[in-house]
């Protein structure tokens, strides 16, 4: 069930859904603990890849808001449970949940739908939807997030635009949070639209490495951090209400206008 979308900034607009069983406000006030499952796309900054997980907890968290990034480099849906990653992410949610309000973010692939991972969008969207289950029946509350847009632009017209080869597991993840029930967020589409706003000089001024075009670097980590943030708010506007999780004023008007920011 989706919100009315007429209000929100235009870098936002459609990028989150609420189902309908959090329409109600809760009335607790205990801070939020958010657990960041996913691949390297969410993951610590490193040699081997570097997400927008960091940047979420290190600047977008106050008031006693906590959050651990268990995102995993090379990570597919089946491999975070194999590899015992998930567990893990599990396992605090039972530590934590008698004294935070705990979240799990849950995005995933960038792997999954690499040839040599074997895994069909079908399975994909069933291994998801696997997750949003596991994480309720340990007390958390699963928020499922579209792949973060790898900056590839297509040239071919004259104008710059974000290749969208990432469409199969962003519809994916939307199917699967509607099959759940489950809370949403569409960092996809934000971070599409945000890029092809910016332009690729700009954008490629967040890779990891120079001709990384898939992981961010710590600059890029707060941007895109601070896009998911804003996408959480709007879902569960008591957090930001109540202070524990908050976008930094000059970015939060760069992501609502488009506008190119470096922290």
């Amino acid at each position: 069930m989706r919100v009315s979308l007429s209000l929100l900034p235009l870098f936002l607009l459609g990028t989150f859904a609420i189902p309908s069983s959090l329409l109600q406000r809760r009335n607790d006030t205990i801070p939020p603990f958010f657990l960041l499952a996913g691949d390297s796309t969410t993951a610590t900054q490193s040699a081997d890849g570097g997400g927008w997980g960091d940047g979420f907890i290190n600047t977008t968290l106050f008031n006693g808001a906590r959050g651990i990034n268990y995102g995993h480099d090379g990570a597919t849906t089946v491999s975070y449970r194999s590899g015992g990653y998930w567990a893990t992410v599990l396992e605090k949610v039972q530590e934590y949940k008698s004294d935070y309000r705990t979240f799990v973010t849950i995005q995933f692939g960038d792997n999954d739908q690499k040839p040599a991972a074997n895994i069909t969008v079908p399975e994909y969207t069933g291994n998801l939807e696997q997750f949003v289950h596991d994480v309720r029946n340990a007390g958390g509350t699963p928020i499922l997030v579209t792949p973060l847009s790898r900056r590839d632009y297509d040239n071919s017209t004259g104008t710059p635009t974000i290749i969208l080869n990432l469409e199969d597991q962003r519809n994916a993840t939307i199917v699967a949070a509607e099959r759940t029930d489950a809370a949403w967020i569409d960092l996809n589409k934000a971070s599409t639209d945000y890029l092809n706003a910016i332009g690729p000089a700009d954008a490629y001024t967040y890779n990891l490495d120079a001709d990384d075009y898939t992981h961010i670097n710590v600059e890029g980590s707060q941007v895109f951090g601070g896009m998911v943030a804003a996408l959480i708010d709007q879902i569960f506007p008591e957090l930001k209400n109540d202070g524990y999780l908050e976008v930094y004023p000059n970015l939060l008007t760069a992501l609502e206008e488009g506008e190119y920011y470096w922290p």
